[in-house]
This record gives structure tokens, C-alpha cells and sequence, in this order.
């Protein structure tokens, strides 16, 4: 499986995300057509080599055009979480980006909204509203798909300590949203009197990242340094491995150890389960069902089952209180067993299509195209989901021989 692991020895943001992935092999041409896609005027980016404490990473800038500085200062600070969806729904990105990017913008504006006490669609994103907020969300969904990352896993973070500046006046650091966003997440503030941390990039790492721990067994075939902006007693760089994880080239079954966190309902409207479990994946759950179940005192109720990665239980089981009935939740650690597996990109007529393939060793057991990428064909042709996902099984078994 291909991964990327993240080293935040100095913190991170959203425009050192994009740099990492830029110093590790993203082409910048290719990611400006696909940041054209968002129909946006007013922007340009550029990529510059800079080096911190004589190692030399790459620096992403995103430059807001003159012309329409006025309009941006005037209208940014009134763009909310529908102008967003708006922009992104209505561009020509692929759709895993999209849904990537719509992921960690959701997950922002909730914790801006909690912040202020409002809802997140009240809410008014501020300079995260604004254009280099959104090419930065953008473009490191953009990245992680262009690079064919699959998983990825980050190392704890530190988050600095302070005061800092904002459109509210003087807040602490970490800043209040950050520490909305941080929550299950490993972190210390360190010693450092800087923002460390910044909301846009703790929303992009909470919502894509699996995992924060130790860097694991891996062998790594690109290595990047994304550069902040300031001067810090310690490198001022994002450092991010892009490789594969043992279990996906070793011989032996993938096994890992998970979180699963279970809780009993029998008084709950199910018109609420789908908000519910959308959280949770949104949040970082591997898995969410339901099983109807028959409670005591002959009640039929049902049995809400979530299978999150080791350090997330703290966020969800606190989603799982807030978006359902239940009074209380229990967790228990489990071993899962997997084949190894990848997505391989298959051309068809009606365009690519993305399907995982499981294999034991070398033989292949199981290939599934991926349903997303079925339906935005079948949208763009103008035929059935069915057609797509049969058309891309033989497609792939014509050029690997299955």
C-alpha cells in the first residue's frame, strides 16, 4: 500500500502540506490544471527552492492577483461553508479530490462553529475563507491523489505556545479552532513561542490522516520538505516520506490492531443514523454499520458498531454521545487481518477508473472497481453505474491476464 507519512518536527500548515508533496514529486504544472478547475479568477501559485538551517525545501505561494484585492478583503470574510461546497461541487476536480477537500473544509467550519457557538453553516470562514486557504485545502487533496497515496499516517505534533493575532483580537496558541480539530490527536506545545500548528493545517492532517504515531516500517521512494515562512531556532520544514508500507510488499497478511467502540440504541429517530455515521467517517473511523438487535424488556433496537485506528477513541466516542441517544459507549481493542492491496488505475472508454485489487502473495483474490469513480463516469457518459464497473473488471483482466 502506498502511503505517506508525515515528520512534523516543526509544526504544519496547509501551504507546507503542499510544498512536502511538490519537493516529493508532484508536478506544479499538474497541479496548477487541476487548481484551474476550481473556476476561480484573482490567484496564481509558484513553487521556490529555500533552505532552513542549510536544508533546502520547497516553499508554496499562493499569490492573490492585485486587481482583486479589494473585491477579496471585501467578500472573503462573508464566504461560508455553502459558498465552498458551491465552488467545489460546481469545478471539473476528480471526485476522490473533491470529497477529500469537502471532508476537511466540513471539518473546519465544525470547529470554527464550536468556537463561536454557531452552526457550520453561520459560520464565516475569516482568512480561511479566503483564496490561499482554499488553493491550500485544495491542492494538498490534489496532491495525495496525483501521487497515489492511499493511506496516510502522521507523527505527533507540537503545537508552539503563545499569543498570535487574528480578526478576533489576541487569542492563545494553539489557536482555540486548533485545539477543536487536535482533539484524540497526540500533541505537546513544546517550547517554542510561534503558532506551530495552524487550523487550516490541522483540519487537512486530522481529516487525511489514519494514523499519528512513531513513522512505521516502510521503504520510502520520495522524500520532500515543505518550507514555512518564518526564521525558528529549528528547521522551519514539513518533512513527508511517500513509500510502501512492509505489509503491502511482505508475504505475510496484513494485520493491525484497531479500536472498535460499540454502543446500544433503542430511542433514536433514524433519520439520525445517517448524520451520524457521516460524522464518524468524516471523523476518522475505518468502518461504521448497524445490527438490529432484540434489547431487554423485548425492545428491538440496534447495535451502532465503529472500527477507528489506536488513538482516535477520545474524538469519536464524543461524536458518538453528541449525534445519538446513547448515554454511554464501550471500546475494546481487536486484531484485523487484511489482504494486501492497492488501487490500480484502469482506462476505459468512458474514461480511468480506480480498482482495488486484494492479493495473497502474488495471487490475486478479489478486484472491485471503486464505486465513486463508476458513478462520476456514469454521470459524465450518461449511462448506467453498471456498465462503467463491468467495463472496468474486463479492462482489467484483459491487460493483466486474470
Amino acid at each position: 500500500m502506498k502511503a505517506a507519512y508525515f515528520d512534523c518536527f516543526s509544526g504544519i500548515a496547509g501551504d507546507m502540506i503542499v510544498g512536502a508533496l511538490l519537493d516529493a514529486g508532484l508536478s506544479l504544472e499538474e497541479l496548477k490544471a487541476e487548481l484551474n478547475k476550481l473556476n476561480l479568477d484573482g490567484w496564481r501559485v509558484e513553487a521556490k527552492k529555500v533552505k532552513k538551517h542549510g536544508i533546502t525545501g520547497t516553499k508554496f505561494i499562493v499569490h492573490v492577483e492585485h486587481h482583486h484585492h479589494d473585491y477579496e478583503h471585501h467578500h472573503h470574510h462573508h464566504r461560508n461553508l455553502h459558498h465552498i461546497r458551491q465552488i467545489i461541487n460546481g469545478s471539473t476536480l476528480d471526485q476522490p479530490v473533491k470529497e477529500t477537500a469537502l471532508k476537511i473544509f466540513e471539518r473546519l467550519a465544525a470547529a470554527e462553529a464550536k468556537v463561536h457557538d454557531t452552526t457550520v453553516d453561520q459560520i464565516h470562514f475569516h482568512e480561511v475563507g479566503a483564496l490561499d486557504a482554499i488553493i491550500d485545502i485544495v491542492g494538498a487533496a490534489v496532491g495525495l491523489y496525483k501521487l497515489g497515496v492511499e493511506k496516510v499516517i502522521s507523527s505527533p505534533l507540537t503545537t508552539g505556545t503563545g499569543f498570535v493575532h487574528c480578526a478576533h483580537g489576541i487569542i492563545p496558541v494553539p489557536a482555540p479552532a486548533t485545539v477543536e480539530l487536535l482533539q484524540g490527536v497526540p500533541c505537546r506545545h513544546g517550547d517554542i513561542q510561534e503558532e506551530m500548528v495552524t487550523p487550516t493545517g490541522a483540519a487537512i492532517l486530522t481529516t487525511v490522516c489514519t494514523q499519528f504515531e512513531p513513522m512505521p516500517e516502510m521503504v520510502t521512494s520520495a522524500v520532500g520538505y515543505g518550507s514555512g515562512e518564518r526564521e525558528l531556532p529549528i528547521p522551519n520544514l514539513l518533512r513527508v516520506h511517500i513509500g510502501e508500507l512492509k505489509s503491502s510488499f511482505s508475504s505475510e497478511n496484513d494485520t493491525d490492531t484497531v479500536q472498535v467502540i460499540e454502543a446500544n440504541i433503542d430511542d433514536m429517530n433514524p433519520e439520525f443514523y445517517s448524520a451520524a455515521v457521516q460524522r464518524l467517517l468524516d471523523s476518522g473511523a475505518l468502518d461504521v454499520y448497524i445490527s438490529p438487535v432484540l434489547m431487554k424488556k423485548g425492545r428491538p433496537g440496534t447495535v451502532l458498531h465503529l472500527i477507528a485506528p489506536p488513538g482516535l477513541e477520545q474524538r469519536l466516542g464524543q461524536i458518538l454521545l453528541e449525534e445519538t441517544t446513547t448515554i454511554g459507549y464501550r471500546s475494546y481493542t481487536a486484531k484485523r487481518r487484511m489482504l494486501e492491496r492497492e488501487l490500480v488505475p484502469v482506462k476505459t472508454r468512458y474514461g480511468t477508473v480506480r480498482v482495488k485489487v486484494a492479493r495473497q502473495q502474488d495471487k490475486i483474490l478479489n478486484i472491485a472497481p471503486e464505486y465513486e469513480d463508476c458513478l462520476q463516469a456514469a454521470k459524465l457518459n450518461g449511462v448506467p453505474v453498471k456498465l462503467i464497473y463491468n467495463t472496468a473488471i474486463e479492462e482489467f483482466a484483459n491487460k493483466r491476464r486474470i
